[in-house]
């Protein structure tokens, strides 16, 4: 599996609408063929910050992602919500689902 890891940081005052935006982004992604998983999480310590969680049969899957119309709607919708620019890892899934 093809496992993407995003870490975002968002305006304390913008936090409920990032989490609405995501919900709409993560609902969608859902329904994508090669999506596995969509995780959204919150920290405890520090409720401005998210990771999202995405695992895809493929990295194909994963790029064809990137050309949906609700992730390019969440895309521009959080960007003016992020408190610094959004950081990705890439990871491999070793154990499938």
């Amino acid at each position: 599996m093809h496992i993407v890891i995003v870490h975002v940081k968002v305006k304390p005052e913008c936090v409920e609408d990032f989490i609405a935006a995501t919900r709409r982004n993560h609902e969608g992604s859902l329904t994508e063929p090669g999506c596995r998983r969509f995780d959204v999480l919150q920290s405890h310590e520090d409720a401005t910050r998210f990771i999202l969680y995405e695992a895809y049969a493929s990295a194909e899957d994963a790029a064809r992602h990137k050309e949906t119309t609700h992730y390019a709607h969440w895309r521009d919708t959080v960007a003016p919500m992020m408190a610094e620019p959004r950081q990705s890892e890439l990871w491999q899934g070793l154990l499938p689902a």
